[in-house]
């Protein structure tokens, strides 16, 4: 029994003296990632500009010639010629834009008598003036600009001479009344600017 005893403690203390243990050695760090390099920045590409048709709109300015004629006579004969009386005209010939009839020719046009002096004694004549106020296209009314007149021609030369043969004849002699007769030209301008769009094609 003692033989048996000394061998197991001979056997633990082989056993305990073969049997070493190591300090814990601290694990090696992991090795640093590299952090992946940042994406390039890329500018937005510019907006592109997109070529489309030309515009179907235009502008026909102010300022555009209208050539009107009279489609009345009026005169001062007669005395019966008013300020602020309306005279009828129409348009003489198309007012284009390009290609395009803005102003059709015959379309209705009207003026105002701006002043008016009648015929008189000691060889005074008769005078018009008056303006151009719109022309009508189906249901627009356009503002038009411009003037016209017309002077009699005066009895000054027949007076002195009647006032040297006879005083009293000088005060019965007159001049001619002031006429501007049907078909006679007029010279009018537009008074606004007038946006035209192209038919559809």
């Amino acid at each position: 029994m003692f033989t048996t005893i000394a061998f197991a403690a001979a056997v633990a203390a082989q056993s305990s003296s073969a049997v070493q243990f190591k300090p814990l050695q601290a694990m090696p760090a992991p090795a640093a990632i590299a952090p992946a390099p940042a994406a390039a920045t890329i500018a937005p590409p510019a907006a592109q500009a997109v070529i489309i048709a030309p515009a179907t709109e235009s502008v026909l300015r102010s300022g555009t010639e209208v050539p009107l004629v009279m489609a009345e006579t009026i005169t001062t004969n007669g005395k019966k010629l008013r300020i602020g009386q309306r005279v009828r005209l129409t348009v003489a010939s198309d007012v284009r834009l390009g290609s395009l009839v803005v102003i059709p020719a015959g379309s209705p046009a009207e003026g105002e008598i701006t002043d008016v002096r009648n015929k008189g004694m000691w060889g005074k004549s008769g005078r018009i003036e008056a303006r151009v106020l719109s022309v009508r296209v189906g249901d627009r009314l356009i503002r038009l600009s411009g003037t016209f007149d017309d002077k009699g021609v005066t009895g000054t030369a027949g007076v002195v001479g009647a006032v040297l043969l006879l005083p009293v004849a000088g005060f019965f002699m007159t001049g001619t009344s002031a006429t501007i007769q049907a078909g006679g030209g007029v010279k009018a301008f537009l008074d606004e600017d007038l946006r035209i769009g192209a038919p559809a094609q």
